[in-house]
Formats: C-alpha cells, structure tokens, sequence
C-alpha cells in the first residue's frame, strides 16, 4: 500500500513511519508546514512547525531511507484553524483548535492531496486504534496507552477519512516504549519533548494572542444578580469555569471563589458566580460527526462522554437526531463551555462527536 506518512519532526511521527516501513508500505513522508514564520525557533516544549522541527522530519527520513517533502499548508491551516479559533472566541464560545486541526488540515487537506497523487493512506503519530469489523468497516478505539489517548482530537475525522487513516502507535503501551523504540532505531528524536499547549500561541500566552488579534473592548464583570462586581479588556478572552485572572477588586460576599459562569460577548460583558452555579445536568450538541452506523443512538441510549482532550469520561444518555446531539449526564459536571467537543464512546470504541451549542 501507498502511503503518506505525517511527519512533524516529533518521536511520535518519526517511530510511526518506521513502522509502517516494517509493515511492508511504500512510505513517503512529508511535513506540513503549517506557521507562517517558519524561520522561528521552537522554545522549550511549546508550539510546533519551527525549522527544527522540519530539519528533525527531514534527519528521520533520510534514517528511514523514504522520500521527504515540505507541503507548504500555512494559508490553509490560518485560514481554517487560526481564523475559527478567533472566531469562536469572539462569540464567547471555546474551542479546541487540535481539533480543527485534525479536521480540516490533518485528514482533509492532507488526506486530499495525498489521494490525487495516488497515496492509499495517510499514517500518523497519534496515539488511537483502529479495529476492522467482519464487514471491512472500521471502529475507532482510545489507544493502549490512556495517558497518551488522542481519540477524543479524533473523533472528528468522519468515517471516510478514518478508513483511509493509520495509527501505528495505537497499541504502544506507553511513550517510554515508543521512545526506547527511536533509540534502538537510531531516530535522533528519541528525546525531543513533547510539544504542548496551542501550537500557534508558543508563548503560551492565550489571553495575549486575542487581545493582539482582536484588540481591547473594555467591559464590565457582573455578579449573578447584576451587579457590576469588576471590569475587563475584552469579554472574548474568558472561557466559562476560569477562575484565575479576574483580577476582582474584592472578594464574594461569603468569601467563597468566583469563577466565570457566563460570557457574553455581544453585550461585552462577563458574569461571575460560585461554583455551585457552573454545574449542568443537560448538554446539547451541533454539527454531529458520526462513526458507528451501527449504533445510531436515535433513542436514549447508555455511553459515556468526554467534553476534554484528557478529561475523564462520564457516564450518561445519548440521544442523536440527525446533525444534534442531546446528553443527559448521569452526575452533574463542571465548567463546560459551548464550543467544546462532546465525544460518545462505549467502552474504549468511539461513537462519534459533536460541537456544544449549550
């Protein structure tokens, strides 16, 4: 089988292709080019697509004796991934960019281009299984490893991407594993830090990179009755469940901690409260992305959900109707935004996924 192999200059990637070598493909690797500064350089383990990290792509392929290419896909992934995520922002909803970036870069235009040059699949360093039914269809799974599990940034991938997908490191029992496999390969990643946080915001500077974006609109922060309690630079820079970084002039009444409770961005205002009030039995979700047509949830049905990347999976009801999905959580959960992805799984499988309208 053809097949492309992402390679992000990380050790992820890097052991991924050299599996797929061993599996017999003939494996082509390409880095996507993803920032429009190219020339930056990394710092630490933050942020992603520096020119260390291309020149590691390029040193693990040639290790790897496969062809390597650069595809410059900067003005695709500013104007899906960095432009929504401003976007979302500014309507005061929070979104997760890992997996637009999945969506629409990773196995949309990559997974495209790769098929109009004749690629049967596209191969990466995520961490999620793959498990073929009788039928030939294919059921994505959480991965070995749960600490690494990237199903959840998956999830969104939509079944024909994911028969077109490949997972090599799925059933890695750790990163230890994965890194001790690079040393005894000679990769020279072995022990490249993982990179974390937003890959577009490498100082990790979130608040900063709106403000720069979108610019100051001071506002007001209100209590739960209305009362004007604080005031901010910009309603779109908080995210419903925050704590940190009110910067009130004085304490709640009953001294207790406020967090965000609500963000309104069309009013510029920001609605602070206890903690009692963050918790919601009821999610309700938009833009379903399905994966088990055999399980179509068109009546309540028994799952558990996951509103985070690593969150812990809670269990509720389901219910699908076409392009909604309604949850009915089984124990009250905390902080949840509109704009997170609600992921369904049963067991380690996932079901599918959807964007929380509320």
């Amino acid at each position: 089988m053809k097949v492309l192999a992402a390679l992000s200059g990380g050790v992820d990637s890097a052991v991924a292709a050299a599996r797929a070598v061993d599996a017999g493909h003939d494996v082509v690797g390409v880095h996507m080019a993803l920032s429009r500064t190219r020339a930056e350089h990394r710092t630490g383990s933050r942020g992603c697509c520096s020119i260390e990290d291309a020149n590691d792509a390029r040193r693990a392929a040639d290790h790897l004796g496969i062809p390597y290419y650069v595809w410059d896909l900067s003005e695709e992934f500013h104007d899906t991934v960095v432009t929504d995520f401003l976007a979302e922002y500014e309507a005061g909803r929070t979104p997760n960019p890992c997996v637009r970036c999945n969506e629409h870069i990773k196995f949309d235009t990559l997974l495209e281009r790769g098929m109009a040059l004749g690629f049967d699949a596209v191969c990466t360093g995520h961490y999620a299984r793959i498990d073929v039914r009788d039928d030939g269809s294919r059921e994505l799974h959480r991965a070995a490893d749960a600490a690494k599990d990237q199903s959840y940034v998956l999830a969104v991938m939509g079944p024909d991407r994911l028969a077109r997908s490949m997972f090599p490191l799925g059933t890695a029992r750790s990163k230890a594993e994965v890194r001790a496999e690079a040393v005894a390969r000679g990769l020279g990643v072995s022990n490249k830090p993982d990179s974390y946080d937003i890959c577009f915001v490498a100082d990790g500077d979130t608040k900063g990179f709106l403000t720069r974006a979108l610019g100051e609109r001071p506002g007001e922060i209100v209590d739960e009755s209305g009362e004007v309690v604080g005031a901010h630079q910009g309603a779109y820079a908080f995210t419903v469940g925050q704590r940190k970084g009110l910067r009130l002039p004085r304490p709640a009444s009953d001294g207790a901690p406020r967090y965000v409770t609500a963000v309104d961005t069309a009013r510029n205002v920001v609605t602070v409260g206890p903690e009692t009030l963050l918790s919601v039995r009821v999610l309700a979700g938009v833009d379903v992305v399905w994966l088990a047509p055999d399980v179509p949830c068109d009546r309540p049905t028994p799952a558990q959900v996951q509103v985070r990347a690593h969150g812990a999976p809670a269990s509720a009801t389901v219910t699908r109707d076409g392009d909604r999905l309604v949850v009915d959580l089984a124990e009250p959960m905390r902080g949840v935004a509109a704009g997170q992805s609600v992921v369904v799984y049963q067991g380690t499988r996932v079901l599918g996924q959807a964007t929380l309208a509320r």
